[in-house]
């Protein structure tokens, strides 16, 4: 879908994130790699908006579509009258 990702070569940055001091705690007391698991979450979160950002342009072209449809007709039926006018000559 062509959804921008860090590569495994995409470099790394340092910055701050305010967590709450307690979940901060109990992940490192289980190990957890908090900056993984923030990287990880905000990856999701970008595919999840460009999916979304995605669908709204569909939307919109669908939309366009139907505009051209009721104004001039189906491109479909366009094209079958004219080939239908060709074979009856």
């Amino acid at each position: 879908m062509g959804i921008p990702t860090a590569g495994p070569r995409a470099g790394k940055r340092t910055v701050s994130l305010t967590l709450s001091a307690d979940l901060y705690a109990q992940a490192k007391e289980l190990g957890i790699n908090v900056s993984k698991v923030a990287e990880e979450a905000l990856a999701e979160k970008l595919k999840v908006l460009a999916a979304e950002k995605i669908k709204a342009e569909i939307r919109q072209d669908l939309a366009a579509y139907n505009a051209y449809v009721e104004k001039h007709g189906s491109p479909a039926d366009l094209i079958r009258a004219h080939y239908a006018e060709r074979d009856a000559v």
